[in-house]
C-alpha cells in the first residue's frame, strides 16, 4: 500500500498546519497530538516554553514566548540519511528538499552570512546549520534547509535593527 504524504503547510505570518498564533498552550497541545505524543516545557508559575513533537519524523517545536500564547511554529527536517512521509510545504514546495536558493527565489530575504537568512514582515526564518554529511555548495553552506520557523509579522524586526 501506498503512503500519501502528509502535508505541514506554512502560513506566515499565521501559523502552519493546525497550529496557529495566538493559540493557548493548551490549544497547541491539542494541536499537536494527532502527529505525536506531545512534549512540554513550561517555566516555573507560567505556560511560557514550548509543545514538541514529530510528525513522520519531521522535529516540531511550538514556541510559547509571551503571554502564555504561540508565537512562533518550527520545524526541522529528519536527521541524516532519514526520509519522511511528512513534507513541511510553503507555497507548494517542500521546505527541505527544494534548494535553498530556489525556495527563497521572490521573497525580500535578509541573508547575513547565509546560514541563517529570514523573511521580515512574513516572518519567515531558516537555518541551514548542521553538522551532518549532507550536499553542500561551493562555498560550503548546505544546499537545503535543515529547519524554518513561522513567528508574527514583527517577529525579526530585531534583526533589522
Amino acid at each position: 500500500m501506498e503512503r500519501t504524504p502528509l502535508d505541514l503547510h506554512l502560513e506566515p505570518p499565521h501559523g502552519a498546519g493546525p497550529v496557529r498564533l495566538g493559540m493557548s498552550f493548551d490549544e497547541a497541545v491539542a494541536a499537536v497530538v494527532p502527529w505525536g505524543e506531545p512534549r512540554t516545557r513550561v517555566r516555573p508559575g507560567t505556560r511560557r516554553g514550548g509543545v514538541s513533537t514529530a510528525c513522520a519524523g519531521i522535529g516540531v517545536q511550538v514556541h510559547l514566548e509571551e503571554d502564555d500564547r504561540v508565537t512562533a511554529v518550527e520545524f526541522w527536517r529528519p536527521g541524516e540519511g532519514r526520509t519522511s512521509a511528512a513534507r513541511v510545504l510553503l507555497g507548494g514546495r517542500d521546505v527541505f528538499t527544494t534548494p535553498a536558493d530556489e525556495l527563497l527565489a521572490g521573497f525580500d530575504v535578509h541573508d547575513g552570512d547565509g546560514e541563517d537568512p529570514f523573511v521580515p514582515g512574513l516572518s519567515l526564518g531558516f537555518t541551514r546549520r548542521t553538522s551532518q554529511e549532507v550536499p553542500r555548495r561551493p562555498d560550503g553552506l548546505p544546499v537545503h534547509f535543515t529547519s524554518v520557523l513561522v513567528g508574527g509579522a514583527d517577529y525579526y524586526d530585531f534583526r533589522l535593527r
